[in-house]
């Protein structure tokens, strides 16, 4: 764990220091080189042929929608399929500071920097030029991923020509950083900096030291975190909110069925609901921790059993195997999975699409895939983490992290083809992508006043977790 502050100055990016070994000499796979490369009306023009229910010009409007606050984000989702063979793209989550840049194969020989270029070229710097900002340095802060964390400050320094402060900003540690009348101040060799904007990848309960509004413009800030991107509570009302919008248009964020604001003694009650397969989840964790998922009641009980920080939880219906997923409203889902290996195993596997708002609307910008540790079967799992749980995140301590990369599956030529999905598949994956983006801005547009101001009340209203509000910088 690095606790120090560094100093990135311009022209000295080095691809080995920020990709994963088998990252730096892949090679895009022609079929996902062909989608990043559609432009929208091609894109727009593909979708609506294969579901004619959707209105072009909504689509249009999805694509070119400019974000206001939530600016780069990152879905997962499970490639899944019904009992009538319909196949869905469902979005588990979605995170507002995505990893994700260090997994990406280039899309071309000359594309040094990669997607950490066209997030910090298209997204980033246009976004600081429609603001007024205060007097001071840019900044990378982070809490975890120093490979892409020091990837994007040294192309921030490279596409800016000036030096680049890379903070860490722990929780429980040692803080460089401090807020004075809303302005960023980092506190280096005795003197106290400002920063007039920051790229932000602090991730564990960023509210607690970041607050959801500043003077100084933070890329995305913690209103974003609170209004669904680190928050799966409300995330999942922004969703609904967002698909009565759209009604009509044939577009919709898919989404497992979800029961919100559970306390922990009706958990058993809507395992049953579901059949006694479901996914229960803390609101507020990422990086997999919180996530619990249950087959069985000796998974049930060892919940029931244990202590949280919180005091409420979602439940959602659980994808599995056919033979095994959740009865749901929604009816059942089943995994599609990886193309058999060898052995004739299946694994499941998500997909995670990372996509930025522009001034010319929405792009992707990096793609990759994760299987689970076990391989998927028709009997139900003792340990079903291991047959479901995809996330690579392992967490060793305080502060800590390792990333298990031998279930890290790129868009090479190598690993695409063993996860059975197509063009069309990515297509719609960055649609869920793309939607799921839009609900969460307008839910921050919604908890921020006219003044600017992060409007506590409304946020109750819609969350009222007492454990979570007393943590929220102010």
């Amino acid at each position: 764990m690095k606790n120090e502050i560094e100093v990135m100055t311009p022209d000295n990016f080095e691809a080995e220091t920020h990709f994963y070994p088998k990252a730096l000499n892949a090679q895009l796979h022609p079929m996902v080189s062909h989608f990043i490369n559609l432009d929208h009306e091609r894109l727009i023009k593909r979708y609506i042929h294969l579901n004619p229910q959707v209105k072009e010009e909504s689509l249009r409007e999805v694509l070119t929608y400019q974000s206001r606050y939530f600016f780069w984000g990152g879905a997962d989702l499970f490639y899944t399929t019904t009992e009538e063979g319909n196949r869905r793209m469902v979005v588990l989550e979605t995170n507002s500071c995505p990893s994700g840049q260090k997994s990406m194969p280039p899309r071309n020989d000359s594309d040094e920097h990669r997607g950490y270029r066209y997030l910090i070229e298209e997204s980033f710097l246009p976004a600081l030029k429609k603001r007024r900002l205060p007097e001071g340095k840019l900044a990378v802060i982070y809490d975890k991923n120093y490979m892409e964390t020091s990837g994007y400050a040294q192309t921030l320094s490279d596409l800016t020509g000036e030096d680049v402060l890379l903070i860490p900003h722990y929780h429980g540690e040692n803080q460089h950083l401090s807020f004075s009348d809303g302005i960023l101040y980092v506190k280096k060799d005795g003197e106290s900096i400002p920063i007039r904007a920051a790229f932000r990848y602090v991730t564990q309960k960023p509210w607690n030291r970041i607050p959801p509004t500043s003077k100084t413009f933070i890329f995305n800030s913690t209103l974003v975190c609170l209004s669904g991107g680190r928050n799966k509570l409300l995330a999942n009302k922004a969703y609904e909110i967002y698909n009565s919008e759209l009604a009509g248009s044939g577009l919709s964020i898919n989404m497992p069925e979800t029961i919100k604001d559970v306390s922990k003694l009706e958990i058993p009650l809507w395992v049953k609901k579901f059949g006694g397969k479901a996914v229960v989840k803390n609101p507020y964790s990422n990086a997999g921790q919180g996530v619990f998922t249950i087959t069985n009641e000796d998974e049930l009980n060892k919940f029931m059993e244990s202590e949280y920080s919180y005091d409420q939880f979602i439940v959602q219906s659980l994808i599995g195997h056919y033979e095994w997923s959740s009865h749901s409203s929604l009816g059942r889902y089943f995994h599609i999975g990886t193309i058999p290996n060898k052995k004739g195993h299946i694994y499941i596997a998500d997909l995670r699409m990372m996509a930025y708002s522009s001034p010319k609307g929405f792009f992707p910008c990096a793609v990759y895939a994760r299987r689970a540790l076990e391989p998927l079967s028709s009997e139900v799992p003792k340990d079903s983490w291991k047959v479901l749980g995809t996330n690579l995140s392992q967490k060793l301590g305080e502060n800590e992290w390792s990333s298990d990369t031998k279930r890290l599956m790129l868009m090479d030529r190598k690993d695409f083809n063993s996860l059975g999905i197509g063009i069309d598949d990515l297509i719609e994956a960055y649609i869920q992508t793309v939607l799921s983006i839009i609900a969460i801005d307008k839910m921050a547009q919604n908890l921020v006043n006219k003044k600017g101001a992060f409007r506590h009340k409304l946020f109750k209203s819609l969350d009222n977790d007492k454990s979570l509000l007393d943590e929220i910088m102010r």
